[in-house]
């Protein structure tokens, strides 16, 4: 019987042994698992911080060239008005001219629309 007995012990510490093996290899999954979240969290961070400064570039770079197109669209306005006014002074006098002239040489006509009427 003690060897019976002396069996059972020995299955009995094996199953503890065994048991503290598991238990071990469980609290190593969890670590490389805690280990493995933290690294890719720290990869998609890194990953985000590059493409957050790639966008604040891009949106640098267009937003000054957005300035740098409404510089140049005034700068077109200034120049097209510039040119209007010298047109303007140029033909002044010509469209005085011409409008006097349609003013004080009036010849009267009948419109189209008028229909004379039969004397008949």
């Amino acid at each position: 019987m003690a060897s019976q007995s002396q069996g059972v012990q020995q299955l009995l510490a094996a199953e503890k042994k065994a048991a503290e093996k598991v238990a071990e290899a469980r609290k190593r999954k969890a670590r490389r698992l805690k280990q493995a979240k933290d690294e890719a969290q720290a990869e998609i961070e890194k990953f985000r911080l590059e493409r957050e400064a790639a966008y604040k570039q891009y949106e640098a770079k267009h937003l000054g060239s957005q300035d740098d197109v409404a510089a140049r669209i005034k700068k077109e306005t200034v120049q097209k008005k510039a040119m209007q006014n010298q047109m303007v002074a140029a033909h002044k006098d010509k469209v005085i001219e011409r409008v006097l002239e349609m003013i004080q040489d009036i010849k009267p006509e009948l419109h189209h629309n008028v229909r004379l009427a039969d004397s008949a």
